[in-house]
Parts: structure tokens; C-alpha cells; sequence
């Protein structure tokens, strides 16, 4: 069982509980991407097993008339076994997903497997373009790799990077990934015909987004995490922002709540505050 403390960032440990998550947010204007916890798999079963979760989530979404959707990391629908299950359960989900008319995001996890996401997306989006992609704009090979997605259907999601990378494959100071950032977000308004999902909870980066809509036109969707500025998701979707929380759940919670915490300073000191007024 979640304690109150970790219910801020996990949107229950069963389905029928993140989708009654969803449901509540879609009265605020908030869609969902729900996301099972679970990654780096070295066994095929429980990568097989997620998938099966998986459609059987897609399926439950498909009975709603609310707007929400599913996250699937690669490592954890067994890119760690094989690229060639990692394929086979991502067509997998995607079949599901294109039997009840649902969205699909694909998360990027560390360098090493960037290729191999991005090769699995392009085999599916161009068969089902229901689909998404996360980019990491600490990266430094993002600004091609955003070339070669505006080229297909689908979304793209830009986030700053959450993976301790080699400096020679990524940017390492917060004020250089800060402009790699600003850089994407103007080439992906620029260049991208579908939806650019911005994935951030900077005010700064926020602004900017609405400032290049302005003039580009080009369609977007704020995407922030399960626990973190909620009011401003809310006040973003009364004034006609599409807005989508990132929202968790399952078992495996613990290790996510515990890099939820640690990661900023306010959650820090909110999860202080639970402990000591109980």
C-alpha cells in the first residue's frame, strides 16, 4: 500500500486506480499519460508481462471517453533482453492502442539506447502515427535526431534529460542544457508539423513555448509530472493550454518517490513536512 506521504507523486499501485486518477484530472481540463512502473529488465517475463498490462490498460482507457494515454519505457518492454523484444512487445502495445483509439508515448531512456528507440518508433509511427517520442535536450545529438522525427508523423517531447551521461555524448551544466532547451524548442516550432510536447515545469521554457505558438503556429501540449506545480497545470488548462500530467503507478514505487524527492528541493522539503505532522 502507498502511504500519504508518496501519493503525491504515484497515481496508485492498479490500473483501476490510475484510471480513476485520470478520470479525476479530466474534470480539471487535465489529460493523462499513465505510465506502469517498471525498467531494465534482464528477463524476458516480466518485460512480457508489463506489455500485457499494457493492452489490458489500453483496453480500459478504450471504455472512457476521457483524454488520457500510456508511457512505455523501451528497457521495460525488454530492450535489455533484445532489441528484438523490445519490437515485438512495442508493436505489441501499439496494436492495442490502435484497437481503442489510444495515444502512445515512447520515454527515451540513456544514450546507449537512443538508436534503438528511435529506430522501434519509426517502424511503428509510420504504420500507426498515434504515437510520441521523448528527445533529451542534454543530448548532443538531439538537434539531428528532432530533424529526422519532423519528417515523420506523430509528436515529439522535449525534456532537459534526467541520465548522468558522458560529457562526451551530452551537455553537463545546467546553463548549457538550459540553451540546448531554448535551441529545440524554436527548431522543433519551426520545423515540426505535428504536436510539440513540452515537457517542462520551467516558467522560463513555459513562456517561450506560448511566445513561439504565437508565431509559428504550430500546435502544442504542456506536459508536467504527477505532483509537481498542479495548480499551474490546472490554471495552464482553464486558459486553453492543453496540458497532460505524467502520472505513475504500480508497484515498483518506491524507487520512483525516492528520485522524485531528491531531485528538487521543494518535494524534499514536502516530504519532510508529511513525516513530521504525520
Amino acid at each position: 500500500m502507498i502511504p500519504p506521504i508518496a501519493r503525491r507523486f504515484v497515481a496508485g499501485e492498479t490500473a483501476a486506480a490510475a484510471v480513476d486518477h485520470a478520470r479525476r484530472l479530466d474534470d480539471d481540463g487535465v489529460g493523462t499519460i499513465l505510465n506502469l512502473l517498471g525498467e531494465h529488465y534482464d528477463d524476458r517475463n516480466p518485460a512480457d508481462d508489463d506489455t500485457a498490462t499494457y493492452r489490458e490498460l489500453l483496453a480500459d482507457l478504450g471504455r472512457t471517453e476521457f483524454d488520457a494515454c500510456v508511457s512505455v519505457k523501451p528497457s521495460q518492454l525488454g530492450l535489455d533482453v533484445g532489441e528484438s523484444v523490445f519490437r515485438e512487445n512495442l508493436g505489441r502495445v501499439v496494436d492495442a492502442a490502435a484497437d481503442h483509439d489510444r495515444f502512445v508515448w515512447v520515454d527515451m531512456e540513456d544514450y546507449t539506447t537512443t538508436d534503438a528507440t528511435l529506430d522501434a518508433f519509426e517502424t511503428q509511427v509510420e504504420r500507426y502515427p498515434e504515437m510520441g517520442l521523448c528527445l533529451q535536450a542534454n543530448l548532443r545529438r538531439t538537434p539531428d535526431d528532432l530533424e529526422r522525427l519532423a519528417a515523420l508523423p506523430g509528436k515529439v517531447r522535449l525534456v532537459k534529460g534526467a541520465y548522468e551521461e558522458p560529457p562526451d555524448v551530452a551537455y553537463t551544466d545546467k546553463a548549457r542544457i538550459d540553451e540546448a532547451y531554448r535551441e529545440l524548442l524554436e527548431q522543433a516550432f519551426r520545423t515540426f508539423d505535428g504536436v510539440v510536447g513540452v515537457g517542462s515545469h520551467d516558467p522560463e521554457m513555459l513562456g517561450l513555448a506560448a511566445d513561439l505558438q504565437e508565431e509559428h503556429d504550430t500546435d502544442y501540449e504542456v506536459q508536467m509530472l504527477m505532483g509537481v506545480r498542479e495548480d499551474t497545470q490546472r490554471e495552464l488548462a482553464a486558459d486553453g493550454v492543453p496540458v497532460y500530467q505524467y502520472a505513475p503507478y504500480g508497484t515498483r514505487w518506491l524507487s520512483y518517490f525516492y528520485r522524485r524527492v531528491i531531485e528538487r528541493k521543494e518535494n524534499a522539503l514536502f516530504a519532510l513536512r508529511a513525516v513530521v505532522n504525520g
